[in-house]
């Protein structure tokens, strides 16, 4: 199995192959809009735009999974994003990315990649950057700002 032969659900709830998505490379981050991360919106839309004329896009997947810091629905979380940080990059529904009722994508994120801090996601704002075979190159932590990772990003472009 590859990444590309996982599904997600779209903001609007609708099934979505990963397989458009092939040739991209990716940054996927399980993100939250009340949480302490979350500025890290405005780096995540600056690297977007820089570089999504040569093949890079953000996915974001909200998660409440974590002190409840994504309440609401799809649509309130996609326009706080939209209005506090203009973000224009793909939103995907609200999903869980830890537990028996995790999200298939991240069950093979965190298998696929390395962590010193074990498999499972601690907090919201945890980064995968994907090659534009679909290999999972790297994890970073939600301390990360998107700014720290963007030579790892240029090089893979």
């Amino acid at each position: 199995m590859s990444l590309y032969d996982i599904e997600v659900k779209d903001e609007n709830g609708t099934y979505v192959s990963m397989k458009q998505y092939e040739g991209k490379v990716l940054l996927i981050v399980n993100t939250a809009t009340g949480c302490g991360f979350t500025p890290q919106y405005e780096g995540l839309q600056n690297l977007y735009d820089k570089y999504k004329e040569q093949g890079f896009l953000v996915l974001d997947f909200p998660c409440n999974q974590f002190g409840n810091q994504a309440p609401g629905s799809n649509k309130d979380i996609h326009q706080f994003c939209q209005l506090k940080y203009n973000t224009t990059f793909p939103m995907f529904s609200k999903i869980e990315v830890n537990g028996g009722n995790e999200e298939p994508l991240f069950h093979y994120l965190k298998e696929h990649s390395k962590s010193i801090l074990g498999t499972n996601i601690k907090w919201n704002f945890t980064k995968f950057l994907v090659d534009r075979e679909g290999n999972v190159v790297e994890r970073f932590a939600p301390t990360i700002k998107p700014e720290k990772i963007e030579k790892n990003i240029s090089i893979l472009l």
